[in-house]
């Protein structure tokens, strides 16, 4: 498989050198076969780790500080938000 390296390092906005470019393209070769490799996951019993199948645990909705208590401490606020200094013109 053939990976434009100078095309992929345009696209990020990355400045690869020259003497570089080879060993990114093989790099980037090896990752890309190692993927290829992977097996396809069918369906959730086809995973890999059949005791750690990473489910996202609820949601559940618990008591917490309230917004006053927390804002007592900030520097400045206003209608009940965070101020902070501008930092993008």
């Amino acid at each position: 498989m053939e990976i434009d390296v100078r095309h992929i390092a345009k696209l990020a906005k990355l400045e690869i050198p020259e003497d570089q470019i080879p060993k990114m393209e093989q790099e980037l070769s090896s990752i890309v076969s190692m993927v290829e490799k992977l097996p396809e996951l069918v369906s959730k019993e086809s995973l890999l780790d059949r005791e750690n199948t990473m489910e996202l645990r609820p949601d559940v909705v618990r008591p917490s500080f309230a917004r006053d208590e927390m804002l007592k401490n900030a520097p400045d606020t206003a209608a009940g938000c965070l101020m902070v200094p501008k930092v993008v013109e």
